[in-house]
């Protein structure tokens, strides 16, 4: 789930202090959208009997969603671009607003997979927003600080907000859960309106051909990096439910607590490592994580393994997509990095969407066993790319002098 930057446009005067309240509220619209994008996987169990069908029909709500999400990035926002940025963003609220509600009530699954369509129409234009918005409200100099702390909200919504949810499902029912997320979309209008400035749409001649992008020395290599990894978390991460169930393990609502705390450390640890071990941290992280999917397969039914393996891989996957992003960045240079990035937005929702369906048909076909075996392979081509890719995406010196 990644953003990118609009182009530049008319910015405000230097503020004195970075507004708090307008990019907290940013924040919260990242945390809405990821939260609404995944909490079905935390309630497989319980929404499979209300809506009739089997866990991994459940599984593709976060399929729809993470598809819709792909294919509407790009012409969405090709389309919305000359439409001020507020009312874009508004509607976009809106649209999860309704979809959530409709979930909430729906019992039919057709209605409910129609809904998440929705939504993830909804997604695919707000990431491609939210990152370039912050950066409009602040000067030069704050503009690394302001989209951090709008992108904490992707990690507050896998640390907290899907644990959270969850366990909110199991005390109130999952349908008042989104519910909740949808009275929270309505509630976040209001704050958007409020505390985010106004900016007008992006002028014509100032976008950059995406084509162009996509053929610069790395890109490629970055973005199979991000493919490969995504489609292999998600064919775990999607069907965690019924993986802890067959090891044994039915607190699933623990098991989500567990990897959201690991991501946050993980992020930090990135942060700490990214300007001067690039590719090394990387590789640490690819490996980590294929390193826990063969612990998963051999031994999740062992006390213990389960909720350490699952740990490793918070910590691991918390900073792998950081790390990717940096490198599409310097793969591309700073002046083309919001095309770069909306290649890779619409790659990542590729790869969510492509997971979850492959662990589905993998669920119902030979059950929940056989997911780590099939996240596995996929790691290791991702870890096999950074690898040899060290020229270009993945270099060992990075701007002639940090090593990695």
């Amino acid at each position: 789930m990644s953003t990118t930057s609009l182009a530049e446009g008319t910015a405000l005067p230097a503020p004195a202090h970075l507004p708090w309240s307008g990019l907290l509220a940013l924040s919260t619209a990242a945390f809405t959208a990821v939260l609404t994008e995944l909490l079905p996987a935390g309630l497989l169990p319980r929404m499979a009997p209300a809506l009739g069908v089997s866990e991994a029909r459940v599984g593709f709500l976060v399929t729809g969603y993470a598809l819709a999400s792909f294919a509407a990035a790009i012409p969405l926002t090709a389309l919305l671009r000359g439409l001020p940025r507020r009312t874009v963003l508004v509607g976009a609220l809106l649209g999860f607003a309704v979809s959530n509600a409709v979930v909430a009530l729906s019992s039919s699954y057709a209605l409910t997979f129609g809904a998440r369509l929705v939504a993830g129409g909804m997604g695919g234009t707000l990431w491609a927003m939210l990152a370039g918005y912050a950066a409009r409200m602040v000067p030069v100099e704050r503009r690394g600080r302001a989209i951090a702390i709008v992108l904490a909200g992707i990690t507050l919504a896998l640390s907290l907000g899907v644990p959270a949810g969850t366990a909110l499902a199991g005390v109130v029912g999952w349908r008042a859960a989104f519910g909740v997320l949808a009275g929270l979309a309505v509630l976040l209008v209001g704050w958007v309106r409020w505390r985010v400035p106004a900016f007008p749409g992006e002028a014509p001649q100032a976008r950059v051909p995406l084509a162009r992008v996509a053929a610069l020395p790395g890109i490629p290599a970055v973005l199979s990096v991000t493919l490969f990894l995504l489609v292999g978390h998600q064919v775990m991460y999607t069907y965690v439910a019924p993986f802890a169930a067959h090891a044994g393990f039915g607190r699933t609502g623990l098991v989500l607590l567990v990897f959201g705390a690991a991501t946050v450390v993980g992020i930090w640890i990135t942060g700490v490592l990214v300007d001067r071990h690039l590719r090394s941290t990387l590789l640490g992280a690819l490996g980590l994580c294929a390193a826990v999917m063969l612990a998963l397969g051999l031994a999740a039914g062992v006390p213990g393994v389960l909720l350490v393996a699952v740990g490793l891989w918070g910590l691991a996957f918390g900073g792998a997509p950081t790390l990717i992003q940096t490198a599409l960045v310097d793969a591309s240079g700073p002046e083309r990095a919001d095309a770069a990035t909306s290649l890779q937005t619409t790659v990542y929702n590729a790869g969510i969407a492509a997971g979850s369906l492959t662990g589905g048909a993998v669920l119902e076909a030979s059950g929940a066993g056989a997911l780590p075996w099939t996240a596995l392979p996929l790691l290791a081509l991702a870890l096999t790319v950074v690898t040899v890719a060290c020229r270009t995406a993945f270099p060992v010196k990075r701007g002639g002098s940090a090593t990695r």
